[in-house]
């Protein structure tokens, strides 16, 4: 494959700003999704009681996965926005504003005061707060896997794009583990305050990564975009009108990963700490952790794999895996025994990083550098949409109507659509990703 613009760098410079594009990916989006899951397992937890107190426990419950949904709606609007931005000005500079404003929404929600002391405002205020979460995080997806995948060897993008993804589990032991160590501290006065602190911590956290990341240059992929003046006016658009296929595709794909992955670190906490099985919010809070612990290794090493065996067998593989486990994954939660509950939670992880080590190279790769950002982010964020957003509403209501094998069945069907999105999307592994002309040629 053909070497990109190294900046004039010379080999040991280039091999540090790798290792700081990198770092600066996996931190940053580490922080991101520390914020996006705070909510999630507030949502499932204490939120019920604080924005809707009037509601039942089902009700509440379905009112609060609902404001958590609102965020995954606004996440393809901040695709659009930061799409456009990082494919006119770079990578590096949109980076900087998704991270504020991730921090700043977070720090908010834990200053805001309930419904029993501000009425309506209350919720009202929340979602808000909760769009803002979702149009950050929205554009720090597709920037963070290029501003590693693009500074990173050619050869194993499978493994540099990976990177920023156990952003994702990391964020998640942070944002469960300072929830279950709250718990556990405040008591019963968790839903008063305990619940605040995470929240707020995040001011902490985004100085830490504004850090790194402006220690990190532009990558040399956009840098040539730029220095050849081939920037598009409008990329959004232009991506919209020359690859719809591309972000369909992307979208669809991404189904069986993210929606089980909700089921897997959101819904459960709800499900299992129902009086049917019983289990405390403090050992589910745990169950989570330690299966977030497993992907820091997984998700780079599928992505690895990707590099060897390509992206779209291992991809579908990992889908087929998620068709075969969706039955016994219930059956084995509702055993109401711990130690078998708690090896499941980890264990079907697994199947989350199958589909998220290659994932981020599979879409990346599929639109050339100067559509990238937009390309990759509105395929990626669209899926919200449809797959992650609505997963625990739509559990919720399974559960309630129909018994759990109906939320099995569901999980099937997503595996079923992301397999054939998978098997109709070209797998670009090998192709020089730097030579539009290489990459129209594989679109054949």
């Amino acid at each position: 494959m053909a070497e990109s613009s190294n900046h004039g760098l010379s080999a040991e410079e280039q091999r540090s700003q790798i290792r700081k594009a990198a770092t600066a990916s996996v931190v940053g989006t580490a922080i991101e999704w520390y914020d996006f899951f705070l909510y999630g397992t507030a949502a499932a937890t204490v939120f019920a009681e604080v924005f809707f107190p009037k509601s039942s426990p089902y009700a509440g419950t379905l009112s609060a996965f609902a404001t958590y949904a609102v965020g995954f709606v606004a996440r393809p609007i901040g695709a659009a926005i930061f799409g456009h931005w990082g494919d006119r000005i770079g990578r590096k500079a949109t980076l900087i504003v998704t991270l504020v404003m991730m921090g700043l929404s977070s720090a908010l929600i834990g200053l805001l005061p309930g419904t029993a002391t501000i009425g309506v405002a209350a919720p009202i205020l929340l979602v808000v707060l909760r769009i803002l979460q979702g149009i950050a995080v929205g554009g720090e997806w597709s920037g963070s896997v290029l501003l590693s995948m693009e500074w990173g060897d050619q050869r194993r993008r499978g493994l540099m794009a990976s990177w920023p993804q156990i952003g994702v589990p990391i964020g998640l032991i942070l944002g469960t583990g300072a929830m279950s160590l709250l718990a556990a501290v405040a008591g019963d006065a968790f839903k008063d305050w305990g619940w605040r602190v995470p929240f707020l911590l995040s001011l902490v956290l985004v100085a830490v990564g504004l850090w790194v990341r402006l220690r990190v240059m532009e990558t040399p992929l956009f840098s040539r975009v730029l220095q050849n003046r081939q920037v598009a006016k409008l990329p959004v658009v232009e991506v919209l009108k020359r690859h719809p296929k591309e972000v369909v595709l992307s979208a669809l794909l991404r189904i069986p990963e993210q929606m089980p992955f909700y089921l897997f670190t959101t819904f459960v906490i709800t499900y299992i700490t129902a009086p049917a099985i019983g289990m405390s919010k403090t050992f589910a809070f745990a169950a989570v952790t330690c299966a977030a612990t497993i992907e820091l290794v997984a998700i780079p090493y599928f992505g690895h794999l990707s590099d060897h065996v390509g992206r779209r067998r291992l991809y579908a593989l990992g889908a087929i895996v998620l068709a075969i486990i969706a039955f016994p994954y219930y059956a084995l939660l509702n055993t109401g025994v711990a130690a078998v509950i708690l090896i499941t939670i980890v264990v079907v992880q697994l199947q989350h990083s199958m589909l998220y080590g290659p994932q981020a190279s599979l879409i990346a790769e599929s639109f050339p550098t100067g559509l990238r950002y937009g390309g990759a982010g509105l395929g990626y964020q669209l899926a919200s949409i449809v797959a992650g957003g609505p997963a625990p509403l739509i559990a919720t209501w399974l559960l309630h109507d129909h018994g759990w094998q109906a939320i099995s069945i569901f999980m099937i069907v997503g595996a079923v659509v992301g397999l054939a999105a998978t098997l109709a999307l070209p797998d670009r592994s090998k192709i020089d990703i730097s030579d539009d002309a290489a990459y129209g040629a594989s679109r054949a």
